[in-house]
């Protein structure tokens, strides 16, 4: 009796063992390899909903980075170089990413020819030659990102345009205002110690309200006259909406996506699930917030309306992938209990001394 041998086939960078001996090895090999979804293609930008992260938002860099502090550009990068087969570790928009990553396969189940999805830029002013270990981190990981942009010292902000993004992320406070001076939403990320373990099926995105969704006109108003003053403000104006804040739009391109779910009948399944986490009271000034919110055409899944009181101890009951705030004292609230939290350096709180507690708050660093 012959037996037959074995004959590793390589078919679209893929390695699939037959047996010799067959007419149709390559035929089984190609049956073998047709995906059960459709396969990952990366879609126009155009039509994509474009996500650019930092390489250190991405990926934990706190060594690398102390070189580059301490010993320079060359000493960086020759130790990025030496150790470009090594791989980072996970950074703090790694889950945020890997959750868009579950949304999009299941877009694709649902919409095969569709190219409205997630699409993750790696966007930093790192040099190329460190190209070769994030590429290796991203394949380690098995992360989907074909765009990388890499400008070798230089900002990447101008960027940010020409590859129609709709939510910039990175570590670096300097370049997340200059995105938001571009009218693109931006916020800064935190290395933080707790990270609390969030859904791999459920991407949640949670939103302060003022200054985050909305403008900064209503605590203006709370700044300059107080928190009496702001209530008669709100309930004269009630009725009136608020002007839109930075992150408007990535809500609205979040909304868009759950109505396809739901019009394919998954709204209480829905993978996308959207917060307001707000620090307004309900009935004193709430009603302003989701008529607001009803006069963009906009839904939000949860509303929470704290009063006030810290906002921590929800979001640590939520367990979003990101939660977005204007002022450092609810980030770092957010952070102390595990929470994913980046701050939006957008209106009048800025103007006022904040609290210090995170790292990364360094102007001068490879992002």
């Amino acid at each position: 009796m012959s037996r037959s041998s074995i004959q590793t086939l390589t078919i679209s960078g893929q390695d699939v063992v037959v047996k010799n001996g067959s007419q149709n090895s390559s035929e089984d090999a190609k049956e073998l390899l047709k995906p059960s979804t459709p396969s990952k293609k990366t879609p126009k930008p155009e039509n994509s909903i474009t996500i650019a992260v930092s390489s250190r938002v991405l990926f934990n860099m706190d060594k690398e980075q102390q070189i580059f502090e301490q010993q320079g550009m060359e000493e960086y990068i020759k130790y990025q170089v030496a150790h470009e087969t090594e791989p980072f570790s996970p950074g703090p928009a790694f889950s945020f990413v890997k959750a868009l990553e579950a949304v999009n396969t299941q877009l694709r189940d649902l919409y095969p020819e569709s190219e409205e999805l997630f699409d993750v830029v790696l966007i930093t002013n790192n040099h190329a030659y460190v190209g070769l270990r994030l590429i290796n981190t991203i394949n380690h990981h098995q992360l989907f990102i074909e765009r990388f942009c890499m400008t070798g010292g230089n900002s990447p902000i101008g960027y940010l345009t020409a590859y129609n993004t709709n939510l910039y992320l990175s570590s670096d406070p300097v370049k997340v205002r200059e995105a938001l001076e571009q009218g693109i939403a931006a916020a800064t990320m935190f290395t933080q110690e707790k990270m609390t373990e969030v859904s791999e099926t459920q991407l949640r995105v949670a939103f302060d309200g003022d200054a985050v969704l909305f403008s900064d006109e209503s605590e203006q108003i709370y700044k300059a006259h107080g928190l009496d003053k702001f209530f008669e403000h709100e309930k004269a104006h009630e009725n009136k909406p608020l002007d839109h804040g930075p992150l408007k739009g990535f809500l609205e391109v979040l909304g868009k996506l759950q109505k396809k779910f739901y019009a394919k009948g998954q709204r209480m399944d829905c993978p996308v699930r959207t917060y307001l986490v707000t620090a307004r009271s309900a009935a004193s000034s709430g009603a302003r917030a989701l008529k607001t919110l009803r006069s963009w055409g906009l839904e939000i899944d949860e509303a929470l309306f704290l009063a006030g009181a810290p906002k921590g101890p929800i979001l640590e009951k939520i367990r979003p992938h990101i939660f977005f705030d204007d002022q450092m004292f609810h980030v770092e609230g957010a952070a102390e209990m595990g929470t994913v939290a980046c701050h939006v350096p957008y209106g009048i709180a800025q103007r006022v001394p904040e609290r210090k507690g995170l790292k990364d708050k360094e102007v001068s660093s490879i992002k």
